[in-house]
């Protein structure tokens, strides 16, 4: 519909154009605008008139469609079912990608069981009492502080404690020699 349209108004606009100046009043205004001196030289070669018709490609839908026809009839003829209720060519080639009901029932056991240990993981790490003990590799840790500006009596004596993680470490080393030896018995 829109080729018609526009053809019908280009016609009417060459009909209204033709009637409005006849010949003679187009070449008097041509004399009288028309000088190069007043417009200068990029006005010569303008071509005020419409622009020449435009040879249209048949375009893309075109194609698409003329190449569905052989498409949709293939597609077609391999939809249908064999001799004697054979499965379709389509139906042979969904099956051999799918998989067979005894891997779909053992993926869905792996994934049940899966499901229940991390249910269980999770209700254990709710659960548990937290260790809040926390032994301490280094004893400087404690002594981590700034000693300048210490007001007087708050400087605390941490010999003891760092003597006792000492300690601890001590029979910790101790533990582990022994195990080792009676390991190798």
């Amino acid at each position: 519909m829109m080729p018609i349209r526009q053809r019908a108004a280009f016609a009417a606009r060459q009909a209204r154009v033709a009637i409005a100046r006849p010949a003679a009043i187009k070449s008097t205004s041509a004399v009288r605008f028309g000088s190069t001196e007043s417009h200068g030289d990029h006005h010569d070669h303008h071509d005020h008139g419409h622009a020449a018709p435009v040879d249209e490609p048949m375009g893309t839908a075109f194609f698409v469609f003329l190449g569905a026809i052989p498409f949709t009839y293939a597609l077609y003829s391999l939809s249908r079912p064999g001799k004697d209720g054979e499965p379709t060519v389509i139906e042979t080639y969904i099956n051999k990608l799918s998989y067979p009901t005894t891997l779909w029932e053992t993926r869905n056991s792996l994934h049940t069981a899966a499901i229940d240990q991390a249910t269980q993981d999770k209700n254990l790490f709710y659960n548990v009492p937290r260790n809040t003990h926390v032994e301490l590799r280094n004893p400087e840790v404690f002594m981590s502080g700034s000693p300048y500006n210490v007001p007087a009596g708050h400087n605390i004596n941490l010999d003891k404690v760092v003597e006792h993680y000492r300690q601890e470490h001590l029979k910790e080393v101790a533990r582990q020699a022994s195990a080792a030896a009676k390991a190798k018995e």
